[in-house]
């Protein structure tokens, strides 16, 4: 296939460089010429590194550098251009001009596509004499390395098109996931549930942002925090996709954004571009503050609210015992015990206030299986300091046969501790994704753990808790809290009531007709 690719810029020259290895011949333009010449060199130094590590041969090299045709005309003819990548900067007048000119230059038999990442595909293709040729080919950047690509019909593309272009970049050796004409498309919409949460928290004074992305990391078993990502993405990039993504939804509660970025952001906290962000960068700044050490007591009696029934209580009174502590049993606890409540979605305030515990001496502790070697605990307004340092030390302690002690966070108690609310915001919104029917499940999952590097898609991440321990989860949220953005979707209540998977699509009206 001839490919023509408008805009040598980082992803331009990414795409190019993609297509050229999988053996397309690609025509690379832009309006400035120094930039094609840039670009080009870029990629010769690329392809020229893999050679070097012995990921391609120097012959293969060669092939691909010949397929690479610089081009001084975006507009010259093409009349063998099969498809066009416009990947120029994000505006919808720069783009519409672009396309206007290439439908005079080019033949009616050139598929359009767009890498644009926030901008209406159906907008862009408004201003084509024939706007069912234009589709959306999202790339993320660097393309060679995130091997996910977005496919965007528009509301007028003809319905080839986007199997046609699916085709084509599975060829090429990454995915391809087909997606609705929506703000953030798939994965910006998707990536939104983890910081939008994270943000909260930090609203709330529930952890500073090193205690939420250690928890992030270790507890949830992501690759990077929230507060870490929005540094490397840039908080100024990750603002104005929060903030149009809301808008484009029309405020939907569930997106809602933070009332802490807008003056960060005037500030020029971006992160690691600007050198600080939520951390300070470079070889002047500080050294991250090492976590506390554990000075409490562990061997101080445990009492753990919940009876036999209860699976969380059973689970951590197991674990107590099993790293040698002391854990009582009976009506109520000792009055020397510490009492430790297993929260899910609730708050520890409230239990104290349920089962009259004694408030000083009561803590909470967050059921969700750990990833890593980390628990969470959360204290009251009301504890007593000399009692928290007792409960992170019991908590700190690992069997005789399970490796190293636990970190133990301590966090302020709120509705469901932190993990529980950054979880269940990834999968509300992944939930919500899948109800409007903007991807299939298949692909929300897909999508996130290539384009975001989430450990499971975010709906298989609901099915290892469980679709109805999911509900749970948000109605006591939603209820803790009265905050409308912890909603239970409709995805999740009905596929819970039904005993089906959050992963299951399940049946349609169209699967009955026919």
């Amino acid at each position: 296939m001839r490919i023509r690719i408008v805009g040598a810029g980082a992803m331009g020259r990414g795409i190019a460089q993609w297509a050229a290895t999988a053996g397309h011949t690609v025509e690379l333009c832009d309006v400035r010429t120094e930039a094609v010449t840039a670009a080009l060199d870029f990629v010769r130094s690329m392809l020229d590194r893999a050679v070097q590590k012995g990921r391609l041969s120097a012959e293969d090299c060669a092939a691909t550098l010949e397929r690479l045709v610089p081009l001084d005309d975006p507009w010259a003819d093409g009349p063998d251009v099969e498809l066009v990548i416009e990947a120029v900067r994000e505006d919808l007048g720069t783009k519409a001009e672009v396309f206007g000119r290439l439908e005079q230059a080019l033949p009616a038999s050139a598929v359009f596509a767009t890498n644009t990442s926030s901008l209406s595909v159906t907008r862009i293709a408004a201003a084509l004499k024939d706007p069912t040729r234009l589709a959306g080919l999202h790339f993320f950047n660097p393309v060679p390395l995130m091997k996910i690509v977005e496919i965007v019909p528009g509301a007028a593309t003809r319905p080839e098109i986007p199997p046609a272009l699916t085709a084509l970049v599975e060829s090429c050796g990454h995915r391809a996931v087909t997606v609705a004409d929506t703000p953030g498309f798939l994965v910006n919409h998707a990536g939104r549930g983890l910081v939008t949460e994270a943000l909260a928290l930090l609203e709330e004074s529930v952890a500073d942002p090193a205690g939420i992305d250690r928890i992030a990391r270790d507890v949830l078993g992501l690759r990077m925090g929230p507060f870490e990502l929005m540094d490397l993405t840039g908080l100024d990039v990750t603002a104005a996709v929060i903030d149009s993504i809301w808008e484009g939804f029309r405020y939907a509660d569930r997106l809602r954004p933070s009332y802490l970025t807008p003056n960060r952001v005037a500030a020029g906290l971006h992160g690691r571009k600007t050198g600080h962000g939520w951390f300070a960068y470079g070889s002047d700044a500080p050294a991250a503050a090492p976590e506390p050490p554990v000075t409490g007591d562990a061997d101080r009696p445990v009492y753990v609210v919940g009876d036999a029934a209860d699976s969380d209580a059973t689970t951590l009174r197991e674990a107590l015992a099993s790293a040698g502590g002391t854990v009582e049993t009976g009506a109520e606890p000792s009055a020397d015990a510490l009492v430790l409540v297993p929260v899910w979605g609730t708050t520890v305030a409230a239990a104290v206030a349920a089962y009259r515990l004694p408030a000083g001496r009561t803590f909470g502790v967050d059921p969700l299986p750990p990833a890593g070697r980390r628990r969470v605990l959360a204290m009251t307004a009301a504890a007593d300091p000399a009692a928290a340092r007792d409960a992170r030390a019991v908590l700190a302690r690992a069997a005789e046969d399970d490796g190293e002690p636990y970190a133990v966070s301590v966090v302020r108690d709120t509705a469901g501790s932190v993990a529980q609310r950054l979880l269940a915001s990834i999968v509300s919104v992944a939930a919500s994704i899948a109800e409007r029917s903007l991807a299939t499940p298949a692909d929300i999952d897909l999508a996130v753990t290539t384009g975001l590097g989430y450990p499971v898609g975010p709906l298989a991440w609901g099915d290892r808790i469980g679709a109805d321990r999911m509900l749970e989860l948000h109605r006591a949220l939603h209820t803790t809290t009265g905050d409308p953005r912890y909603r239970p979707a409709r995805w999740i209540t009905e596929r819970a009531q039904l005993g089906l998977a959050l992963t299951d699509p399940g049946t349609s009206p169209g699967d009955c007709l026919g």
